[in-house]
């Protein structure tokens, strides 16, 4: 069964770029969880819960300047999928930036500063730190979530944490 259907998060709004201290993203985080895992229930398009999600997560992460999936598309590229902001770059070799890194080596790249980043490419100049989480299955990386920020360590650990645990779960029955 498709989840219910609304206009988007029921949470306080925030001016994008805000960057509010820890506690208080993941107190945020933690209210919208809910819902996003209660929109997504069942749906089994991978764009479709590509694109909620970017959605979702925009309303959600008012700290970031882009939010979206680039999406496996050969052995060694990834291309533009759903997203909020400004434009993306349209297509990533995995031998570059934090979203080849982490499509290969299949594990989360959280960033804190993205000048420090070997072979970061900048797609949005203002972009300073920046996470991105992995969608494995089956044991390959059919696409990545990333999400830039403005601002440097935007996204902690903790943060990283819940979004993996979120991915895993909207995304177990989805088919590539």
């Amino acid at each position: 069964m498709v989840g219910v259907m609304f206009e988007g998060i029921a949470l306080p709004p925030l001016a994008r770029g805000t960057l509010l201290p820890v506690p208080e993203r993941l107190a945020r985080l933690d209210e919208a969880l809910p819902q996003i895992r209660a929109v997504l229930d069942g749906e089994q398009d991978a764009i479709a819960v590509q694109s909620t999600l970017a959605c979702l997560l925009w309303q959600t992460l008012a700290q970031t300047n882009w939010c979206g999936f680039y999406r496996r598309i050969s052995e060694r590229t990834l291309a533009v999928g759903p997203y909020q902001g400004a434009m993306g770059c349209l297509r990533i070799d995995l031998a570059r930036g934090v979203c080849g890194a982490c499509a290969t080596t299949q594990q989360v790249q959280r960033v804190p500063d993205v000048s420090l980043f070997p072979g970061h490419i900048a797609c949005d100049s203002r972009t300073r730190s920046e996470l991105v989480v992995p969608i494995v299955q089956g044991g390959r990386v059919h696409a990545v979530l990333d999400l830039d920020s403005p601002e440097l360590d935007a996204f902690s650990r903790e943060e990283a944490t819940r979004l993996v645990a979120l991915v895993f779960d909207v995304f177990a029955n989805v088919t590539f």
